[in-house]
């Protein structure tokens, strides 16, 4: 195996034994398969035309695909395998209307994706897909080329993730579907550092049409988000954290365990549900307990009698708890039970046998909730909050968590913010400073939740409108922007600002590293983008000389 799309891959190189998340060297290479697979899809979608790229059971393949091999997603062979054969079954349905036989001169990769047959056994499928592992690619075609298509697929997984949730909700675009397929037809043959970086920005601007479509789906169904008080300590009885992303599976959840005497928290990515009227609704959603998912396994370890249902990630649990946890959607993990339709009766018995929490423990209390409908509603006072000297400067600080060393620069740098400064946060980056007491300015909060990480959305519409309002570009506001990322999700959109031409982002902790040194410096010279340093050092250039 050989794996780097996420930021703790071992040594900022690559996992090339186990992962570090957990991912087992089959369910890697299965991975692989299932990607190679993928772009013979996309080849003959594209070679078939109109009827191909409308080919609705393969674009939404292609969706479900690409997510079940985001980090943390999908642990379990024996239902990535199923894939893999199910994803050659409808590349040579698409090959009969393409009426192509191969990928021709223009493939470059081992075995061609358009014709290779997965072999019957496991055991020699996984000798052939060694042959286009990324670290043989990067051989045969070369490091930069290799790793700028990886950051094509990455930014491909988080766009589909966020594409996914939208469709369990009953949103999707045949237009987007069929750019999904037209770019993964792109990858199967060679292209030219210049070539993939422009599809790299064309993943963004997919990405930003796929996040506006999944704000369409949410707040169809649970309203626009409005500012909302969440209790982040917990209350005596049993209890069911849920993680992940999917509203559908906490809403169903939530009407399942009404008046059962269950109260439900969100964890991670599942704070932002609070803002939404329509879940918050349900008197049993009793708070948010906890941080990120990557740190799942510390906090349900102080989760003590309860039920973790995770919904869109999993780390490797811990075999004395593993029988507490359920899965859902299409995380999958051997051991766990996983629920596939959403009946959680199972997760409610486990949870009634629980004791739950003994006692109510002090009440705190955070603020949430604050998406672009919110924002906008006050931004005449934001507006002249500005332009009196009231707020002096925008910090938009977010994006993914992790337990590496070092993502302590996000805490240092939010507290660091000068008490005239506004701090726009989103993701699970925030919990490194969400509890923190940043005060107001004229009655405006100092730090705004805008939501998930799919919420860029909403922080882009906030910084456009700003933008109208002042009557200069993006890039000309009193707005710096500063990231941290983890997996994919996180790789989708920075494309997606990216495409939208801001630029002077700081992203941290490290740089992807799929990106080669001279990729690194286009980047810089195109859009000057940059690695964090201190947050001392970041805070004086920005707010000093005017640097964003």
């Amino acid at each position: 195996m050989f794996c780097y799309q996420c930021e703790q891959t071992n040594q900022g190189k690559g996992c090339d034994r186990f992962g570090v998340c957990g991912k087992d060297p089959v369910s890697a290479v299965l991975m692989d398969s299932l990607l190679h697979l993928l772009k013979g899809i996309g080849w003959h979608a594209a070679k078939a035309g109109t009827a191909g790229l409308e080919d609705r059971e393969a674009g939404i393949f292609a969706i479900e695909a690409l997510f079940s091999t985001i980090t943390n997603v999908n642990f379990d062979p024996d239902t990535l395998e199923p894939l893999v054969r199910r994803a050659a079954a409808i590349r040579d349905r698409l090959a009969t209307m393409s009426g192509a036989c191969s990928c021709g001169s223009g493939s470059h990769l081992p075995l061609d994706p358009a014709t290779w047959t997965p072999p019957a056994t496991r055991e020699a499928l996984l000798a052939d897909a060694a042959q286009f592992s990324i670290d043989h690619r990067g051989q045969l075609n070369g490091i930069r080329e290799t790793g700028l298509e990886e950051l094509v697929t990455q930014g491909l997984k988080g766009a589909a993730a966020y594409a996914d949730h939208a469709h369990v909700l009953g949103h999707e675009d045949p237009a987007l579907l069929a750019q999904f397929l037209q770019i993964l037809g792109f990858l199967a043959v060679k292209h030219d550092t210049g070539e993939l970086l422009g599809k790299a920005l064309e993943v963004g601007t997919l990405n930003f049409k796929v996040m506006e479509m999944l704000d369409a789906a949410n707040t169809g169904a649970y309203g626009h988000p409005s500012p909302a008080r969440v209790r982040v300590t917990p209350r005596k009885g049993h209890a069911i954290l849920i993680s992940g992303h999917d509203y559908r599976d906490l809403y169903e959840l939530l009407k399942q365990t009404e008046g059962r005497g269950i109260d439900i928290y969100t964890h991670g990515e599942m704070l932002p549900a609070h803002g939404y009227p329509g879940l918050r609704r349900f008197s049993h959603l009793a708070g948010n307990y906890g941080s990120a998912w990557q740190n799942q396994q510390k906090e349900f370890d102080a989760f003590p009698g309860s039920i973790l249902m995770t919904t869109n990630c999993i780390q490797k649990p811990r075999p004395s708890y593993m029988s507490r946890i359920f899965t859902s959607g299409l995380v999958e993990f051997p051991g766990v039970i996983h629920i596939a339709d959403r009946n959680f009766a199972s997760v409610i018995e486990a949870a009634l046998a629980q004791p739950g929490f003994a006692a109510d423990e002090p009440e705190k209390l955070i603020t949430v909730g604050f998406g672009h409908e919110a924002v906008l509603s006050v931004a005449p006072a934001v507006i002249d909050a500005v332009k009196s000297g009231a707020i002096r400067h925008f910090f938009l600080i977010g994006g993914c968590d992790g337990a590496k060393p070092g993502r302590d620069y996000y805490t240092i740098l939010a507290e660091s913010v000068p008490s005239d400064c506004v701090i726009l946060t989103l993701a699970c980056g925030k919990y490194r400073f969400n509890k923190l007491d940043f005060g107001e300015i004229g009655g405006i909060p100092r730090l705004l939740d805008i939501g998930q990480c799919n919420d860029a959305y909403s922080a882009i519409r906030i910084a456009l409108a700003l933008s109208e309002a002042f009557g200069v570009g993006v890039n000309e506001l009193p707005l710096s922007i500063v990231l941290s990322w983890y997996e994919q999700k996180a790789a989708a959109v920075l494309l997606t600002l990216l495409s939208l031409g801001i630029r002077s982002m700081r992203l941290g902790p490290t740089l992807p590293a799929c990106l080669t040194p001279d990729v690194v410096g286009i980047l810089s010279e195109k859009f000057d983008i940059m690695p964090i340093t201190t947050p001392e050092a970041d805070l004086a250039a920005i707010l000093g000389t005017g640097s964003r």
